[in-house]
């Protein structure tokens, strides 16, 4: 009897050593495919990521490239229409000097002068040119203050005596990059009237600027 009872408490025994391995195996094996699970999610999560990081960049590239490409291009068409505008102006410029050669510029520059009087408003003033038209210039001056005289005494009724002379230093005549035309000054040169060729050239450029561009450049 004492043998079967003790056999029965180690079987007992024995299967509860089984029962509670086993409980532990399968918490164990358990618990060994949760921390699986939650490792190859987080992997998941961290080449998701990292994929997102590297699409990412790559857009931010793109947009980068294709703006340097979009850059360089309009600093190229900018480039090549300044060069237009350039050769623009360098052909009127030329054309200017042709005016400068031809049989209307004598009166032409007794306009100039008339002009630059009634901008400059004074009493004595000093026409500057360039030599070659230092001859030209001293033969329409007269005419050129008479019609001046003329304007204001007719626009205000008052007859004025301004006393308008030729510059006789040839050091201060204009160049040629003037293209002809005068210059005006008084007042010791601190009042200066620029009526030269090239002084207007610049004007008219300035003024029509937006037309030329709309007509060279219709589709900017």
């Amino acid at each position: 009897m004492a043998t079967d009872q003790i056999r029965q408490m180690v079987n007992f025994i024995l299967q509860e050593a089984h029962e509670k391995a086993n409980e532990i195996r399968v918490k164990t094996e358990h618990d060994f495919n949760l921390e699986k699970q939650t490792l190859v999610h987080e992997a998941k999560l961290a080449v998701q990521d990292e994929f997102a990081k590297k699409e990412k960049d790559r857009e931010i590239q793109d947009r980068i490239s294709r703006s340097n490409e979009i850059g360089q291009c309009r600093a190229k068409k900018m480039s090549v229409r300044d060069e237009l505008l350039v050769s623009l102006t360098k052909e009127a410029s030329s054309k200017c000097k042709m005016v400068a050669s031809g049989q209307n510029y004598p009166q032409l520059l007794q306009k100039l002068i008339v002009q630059g009087l009634i901008k400059i408003e004074e009493m004595e003033v000093t026409v500057f040119c360039r030599s070659e038209d230092v001859a030209t210039i001293k033969k329409v001056l007269p005419a050129a203050v008479k019609e001046y005289v003329d304007i204001l005494k007719k626009e205000s009724g008052i007859k004025l005596e301004p006393k308008v002379t030729v510059n006789e230093d040839r050091s201060k005549d204009l160049n040629d990059s003037s293209n002809g035309g005068v210059k005006l000054t008084a007042c010791d040169g601190r009042i200066v009237c620029d009526n030269t060729m090239s002084s207007r050239l610049g004007l008219v450029y300035e003024e029509l600027m937006p037309s030329i561009r709309a007509i060279l450049f219709p589709d900017q």
